[in-house]
């Protein structure tokens, strides 16, 4: 016989799947409240003298576990993340009560997967895309809500996981298309950086085989500057001296 303590959180966490399972506004504050008295509750039926069996124990431990991760998951800012955290919880195995045809939790976590990965997908793709298909759904009369079934659900899952994969295979062309033109990017400015490199180095070569022909220039200018100028001195004193021997060898005729 179960204890009135075991009775009492297994009403609790029903209560708090149904709540998961529904749609929340920010303000929303019970589920979080709740799970919270589940913990203490939990590990008071650890304690207790009349405990479950240890596999029903980590059953009531993979439920809460899930429903702390659930509103973890719920606060990360990105879409991306939320998904990505969703895809990590671990929902219970067995339905909490009687009347449950599959695990309350089970059904949590595949709603907040198509929920989760709509926001990634209204992100990516804009929300126009979504009240398109949104609108299609409606049209096939297959609501989001708690009293689909599960082949409906499954279904609807499917797709959005097909369509997630499809994101992500996206994602991963763009990615691998950036980096190959981040490559080729860099292959062509360590080409030009060369190439620049090679033109300073001829650059520098230049300026110095023009200095080395400018001075051997000056030193010409210098040497020829000399020679005409020792040429000019022994003209005029060639021209000189023959005039002087002109005036000797024919004087004035008086």
């Amino acid at each position: 016989m179960a204890s009135r303590l075991e009775i009492n959180f297994v009403r609790l966490l029903s209560r708090c799947e149904s709540i998961a399972s529904e749609k929340r506004g920010e303000a929303e504050w019970r589920l979080e409240k709740y799970v919270g008295a589940l913990e203490e509750m939990l590990v008071a039926l650890r304690k207790s003298i009349s405990k479950p069996t240890p596999e029903v124990l980590t059953e009531y431990t993979r439920k809460v576990d899930f429903l702390k991760g659930l509103l973890e998951a719920e606060k990360l800012s990105s879409p991306t993340e939320k998904a990505l955290a969703n895809q990590f919880l671990a929902p219970g195995r067995t339905p909490t009560i009687a009347n449950e045809r599959m695990a309350a939790t089970k059904t949590v976590h595949m709603q907040t997967k198509a929920r989760f990965t709509g926001e990634m997908r209204d992100e990516l793709l804009g929300k126009g895309f979504s009240d398109k298909e949104t609108d299609l759904r409606n049209r096939r009369g297959v609501p989001l809500d708690e009293r689909q079934s599960a082949t409906e659900l499954d279904a609807i899952l499917q797709h959005q996981h097909n369509l997630q994969e499809k994101i992500a295979e996206d994602m991963l062309n763009l990615a691998r298309n950036l980096k190959n033109n981040t490559l080729a990017a860099q292959s062509i400015i360590k080409q030009d950086n060369q190439t620049l490199g090679q033109s300073m180095h001829q650059a520098d070569l230049n300026f110095e085989k023009l200095k080395t022909e400018s001075e051997r220039l000056e030193q010409h200018a210098k040497k020829s500057v000399n020679w005409l100028l020792w040429l000019m001195l022994i003209l005029v004193s060639f021209t000189f001296i023959s005039m002087i021997l002109f005036i000797r060898l024919f004087p004035r005729l008086r």
